[in-house]
Formats: structure tokens, C-alpha cells, sequence
């Protein structure tokens, strides 16, 4: 097991934090048999080989070390090591949610990206300072050509999972259910695999045995398995919508909104409706709810059936903002981005509205937006403190930034 580990010059490689010599250790110790010692370790890969979600050099080169791990029976938590690679391939999901990957338009942005690699300062280089040398090199750098270069790197780290596909196909079938529904999330991001993993998807929903019906099976596995293959182009059968557990509905639901668009049925759009205005203490809402947790959105149900709502035509856009509106009110923190999101899309589907706009100047749509915000002050807040993200959202809107100030611009209407 890895034992061409150290024929990998990584003090010449950099991730987030200069040389990746650290990097062989941080392996090897994921097969510790101090669960600690294992944690601390996935920890360290995360915050340099993926910090914040940026992908670095070296990360495309741990990627077939962690493949190896994984496919070892004997490495202990194989569900934390497919999570990992999934954030190596695509970084955070809700940058692409409810669409799928757009892999096409990643490689286009990429070209040239290999030759900006090659140019750029390294370990071991006359002069390199790890504290600037490479930042200086990306801000001499345009934006087109970071963006290029960002991407290229990105999208190395991609193909280095995309390699491990047959192994998240051969997963699905592993006696823990958490493994199983790790395996179909990752299958979900590689749109060019389709063809070989639909088939696989399909076979978790089939009867295993006399008498069982086409819903066999956790309702995790299941249910992640039928949002990986709508992302994926497949439509999930309509059957879905029907089954007992609330996950395998909502699941059905959503996979059919991302392969159908505005050719959704009624039933897959009220499902939707029904998900994005429950509120966040219902059952099978948010990642305790029973029959296993699914992955997509940090496991945020409801946000991610908002989301889809606005992939299934604009005839259904009435319903949909009165669902995000019924729902904005009652969550707070990364639950309330989706939800706010897909409620400013619909109000101000031209952006930001221009700096000086008065109230009474917004739209019904807009204004009823502004009312819920002003009376929602938990909305705004992520552990009892302001959240940045979420004023962010609004500021990018072109209204006042928080929920004192926003209520002083109501009152002048």
C-alpha cells in the first residue's frame, strides 16, 4: 500500500500552505488505527490540499494515493474518503446545484491553463519565497488568464477522480449504507461517465429479493442515488413520488426537475412546492431526517427543492416564490442562502436595481421580499451573529445591507 508514495517529488509540488512535503505523511496516517490520529489527518488534507475550496498543484497528485486507500478493504472510513475526493473534483456543490456540472464549459475555460502551470514559480527555484512568489505570479497574471490557470488546475484534480468512477460504481454495493450513499453522490459530478454509471445507479433501486418493491433499500441510498441520476440525464422513474419516505420522494422529485426542466408533471412540481415551505423541524428535513442523510446541499432538503423549482418552467414561478417566502421567515444561517437565493432570482431577475431606487419604486414581488426580510432578523444571522455571506447576498441586490438599515428603507415607502 503506496509504496510509490515518496517517488513523487512533493517538496517540489505546493498546495495552500508552500511545499507539500507534508502530504505523504497526512496519507498514510488515513490508515491509522487511532480514529483520532485519522481525523486530524483528513482534517490537515482538506485545509491544504483543498483550503476553502481551491485546488492546488499537488492535490491532483494525492488523488490516486486516496484511490488506492480507498480501494483497500482493510482502510478504515471509506465514506470520509470519498467525500474528500468529491470536494477535490468539483469543490463545493451549491457552486453548480440544481444544475449538473457544466464539465463541457470547464474544459473550454481550461485551455492554455497547462502552459501558465508551467510557468509559474516552484520550490526549489533561485529566489522562490513561498510567501509571495507564487501570489505574486497569479496577480501579474489577467483575470482571464487566472481564471484560466485556476481552472486548469481544477480540472486536473478532476480527471485524477474521474480515474476512480469504476470504483465508486463497484461501491454501491458495499455493506454500509453511509459508503453506498458517498459512492452515488460522487457518480452524480461526471456527466462524461454517464453512459456506465446510469445503468449502475438504476440497479440500487431494483428489487433485491421476492416481494420487495422497486423502492428496496435505505432511504439515503436510495434517495441519492435518484438525485445523482437526474443529474446525471437520467429521469427517475415517476413511481418515486409516490413511495412512503419523504427522502425517496424529494429525491424523485428533484431528479426529475434537473432531467425534465419545463417538461416536468404536476406531481414532480407540488412535491417541490411542498419541500421548499416546509419548515426546518419537520421531519425528513435537514441531515437527521430518518432513512439516512443525503449528501446534496450539506443535506438541506428543502433548499435544494427551492432551487430546483426554478428549473421547471416559469408557469410554476408564482408557486414557487410563495414557497421560498413561507420558508425564508423560518431559517437562519446556510440554510436561509438557497432559500433567499432563489427568492432574489425571482424578484430581481435583472440583478442589482440601481443605487438611489426607492421602495415604492420596487415591484409587488420585489417589495414583498424586502417585508419578509425585515420581519425574519434571525434570517440574517449564522450562530447568533451577523452572517457575511447572507448580507453579501443582499448588498448584491442593490439594497441596504442589513436588517435595521432595510427596515429604515421600508419605512420610507
Amino acid at each position: 500500500m503506496l509504496d510509490t508514495l515518496d517517488e513523487i517529488d512533493w517538496a517540489g509540488l505546493t498546495h495552500a500552505y508552500g511545499p507539500a512535503d507534508d502530504v505523504p505523511g497526512q496519507l498514510r496516517r488515513l490508515r491509522s488505527t487511532d480514529p483520532q490520529d485519522r481525523r486530524r489527518a483528513l482534517g490537515e488534507l482538506y485545509a491544504n490540499i483543498f483550503h476553502q475550496g481551491t485546488r492546488y498543484e499537488a492535490t491532483a497528485y494525492a488523488v490516486p494515493f486516496l484511490l488506492e486507500l480507498l480501494a483497500d478493504p482493510a482502510t478504515p472510513d471509506p465514506a470520509a474518503l470519498i467525500e474528500l475526493l468529491v470536494a477535490v473534483a468539483i469543490g463545493y456543490d451549491e457552486t453548480w446545484l440544481p444544475d449538473a456540472l457544466p464539465i463541457a464549459r470547464f474544459r473550454r475555460t481550461a485551455e492554455g491553463g497547462a502552459a501558465l502551470l508551467a510557468a509559474a514559480p516552484r520550490p526549489g527555484d533561485e529566489g522562490y519565497d513561498e510567501d509571495h512568489s507564487e501570489y505574486d505570479y497569479v496577480e501579474s497574471l489577467s483575470a482571464e488568464d487566472q481564471e484560466r490557470l485556476g481552472t486548469y488546475v481544477a480540472l486536473a484534480a478532476y480527471d485524477a477522480v474521474r480515474v476512480g468512477v469504476p470504483l465508486f460504481r463497484s461501491l454501491l454495493t458495499h455493506p454500509d449504507p453511509a459508503v453506498r450513499i458517498s459512492a452515488g453522490y460522487a457518480l452524480a459530478w461526471f456527466p462524461e461517465e454517464a453512459a456506465g454509471s446510469l445503468p449502475a445507479l438504476a440497479a440500487v433501486h431494483r428489487p433485491v429479493g421476492t416481494g420487495e418493491t422497486a423502492t428496496a433499500g435505505p432511504a439515503g441510498v436510495v434517495a441519492t442515488s435518484l438525485v445523482a441520476t437526474g443529474l446525471l440525464g437520467g429521469v427517475p422513474d415517476a413511481t418515486f413520488l409516490a413511495d412512503p419516505r419523504p427522502a425517496v420522494r424529494w429525491a424523485a422529485a428533484v431528479g426529475r426537475a434537473c432531467a425534465l426542466g419545463a417538461d416536468a408533471d404536476p406531481g414532480t412540481v407540488a412535491e417541490l412546492v411542498t419541500w421548499t415551505a416546509q419548515p426546518p423541524d419537520e421531519p425528513g428535513v435537514g441531515p437527521d431526517h430518518p432513512g439516512g442523510y443525503v449528501p446534496f446541499l450539506d443535506g438541506d432538503l428543502s433548499g435544494y427543492a427551492g432551487l430546483a423549482l426554478h428549473q421547471v418552467g416559469p408557469e410554476h414561478t408564482d408557486r414557487a416564490y410563495d414557497a421560498l417566502l413561507s420558508r425564508l421567515s423560518s431559517v437562519s444561517g446556510r440554510e436561509a442562502m438557497p432559500v433567499a437565493g432563489g427568492a432574489f432570482r425571482i424578484a430581481f431577475p435583472d440583478g442589482c436595481v440601481p443605487e438611489g431606487t426607492p421602495f415604492t419604486a420596487l415591484t409587488v414581488r420585489q417589495q414583498r421580499l424586502v417585508e419578509v426580510l425585515v420581519r425574519s432578523p434571525q434570517t440574517w444571522l449564522i450562530d447568533g451573529r451577523q452572517f457575511g455571506n447572507f448580507i453579501g447576498l443582499v448588498d448584491g441586490y442593490g439594497l441596504p445591507a442589513s436588517q435595521v438599515a432595510l427596515q429604515a428603507y421600508l419605512a420610507t415607502g
